[in-house]
Order: structure tokens, then sequence, then C-alpha cells
């Protein structure tokens, strides 16, 4: 029989505990990864949207899906765009944080390519609840863009949260399998 360090059987503690919090605290730890995630988010729409902007190709690229789809107009698809790379960006830094902090005892703080996908996948609600949400707000309640990226944000949480809690972090019946996922 091996014995256990204080260390170790404080540590083991902790995250049974964690494994055994509400739902409530969850979902603010879900919060608080999502404010940092909010950041990154914004940030990287706002420096997309000004690179795109200024380029004349991607205008011009823009300028052209508009016309063949007949979907909006270049500042549209810009929007969308922008929108795309810094959603790709935040959802990546979303499943860390929340493989490692939220859904830690879930996940046993452990990063796997099938429950990143099934993130990703998931997340791809998420994304066009924000989406929709930002082109609502921006171009029909015509609220301007830092407010109604920050609408979407708001509107995607609720999605992101109920899918990630009820699909891709769920508990498993057997928790041998998940930690042996690769």
């Amino acid at each position: 029989m091996t014995r256990m360090s204080r260390y170790d059987k404080a540590r083991a503690k902790l995250a049974a505990g964690w494994q055994r919090r509400g739902l409530g605290l969850k979902a603010i730890s879900f919060g608080l990864v999502g404010l940092v995630n909010t950041a990154i988010d914004y940030g990287v729409f706002l420096l997309a949207r000004a690179a795109l902007n200024s380029s004349v190709s991607a205008l011009a690229a823009f300028a052209a899906v508009a016309g063949f789809c007949q979907c909006g107009s270049a500042a549209t698809v810009s929007l969308i765009a922008a929108n795309t790379i810094s959603w790709l960006v935040a959802v990546t830094g979303s499943y860390v944080m929340n493989s490692s902090f939220t859904f830690a005892a879930e996940s046993g703080r452990k990063l796997r390519w099938r429950a990143f996908f099934t993130f990703v996948l998931s997340g791809v609600a998420g994304w066009l609840a924000n989406t929709a949400t930002l082109l609502v707000a921006a171009e029909v309640l015509l609220l301007p863009i830092w407010l109604a990226k920050i609408v979407a944000i708001l509107a995607s949480f609720a999605v992101n949260f109920s899918l990630s809690h009820f699909v891709v972090f769920r508990v498993r019946a057997n928790p041998e399998s998940a930690r042996n996922d690769p």
C-alpha cells in the first residue's frame, strides 16, 4: 500500500470537492473564463476587422462574395470574416481554459483532440448565435459595432455554457474511458 503525501491528499480532496460543486459554481467559473476569453475574442475581432477593412484585396474579395451570394455588402462579409477569425482564436483558448479549470474534474485537466473537436462543433452553435445576434444588432437595430459585438457575446454565452455542461464535459458513466481518450 502506498502512502499519500499531505499534498497529494489535499489535492485529491480539492479535486473531489471541485467535481461535486454545484452547477452555479460551474457557471461562475465558466463566466470568469469567459471574461478572459471575451477580451481575447473582442481584441482579435477589432484587430481582424481593422486589418481586413484596410486591405484592398480583402475588400474586393468581400465585395465579390457579397455580389455572388447577394447576401449583403462587402462590409457585411467583412463583419462575418472578422467575427469568424476572432471566434476561431477564442474557441481554442476557451477549450484550454475550460478543460483546465471549469470542467477540470470531468476532463482530468487533459486536452484531447476528440473533446476539442466536440467542443468546436458545439461552439459552432454559439458562433451562429453570436454572428446572428451581431448582424441583427448592427444592421437591424443599428447599434454601434462595439455594442453589437458585446450583445452577441452575451447571447452566445448561454448557448456555449449549456452545450459545454450537458454535451462536451458531461460526466461519463465510465471515467476510465474518458481518461484513455487520445
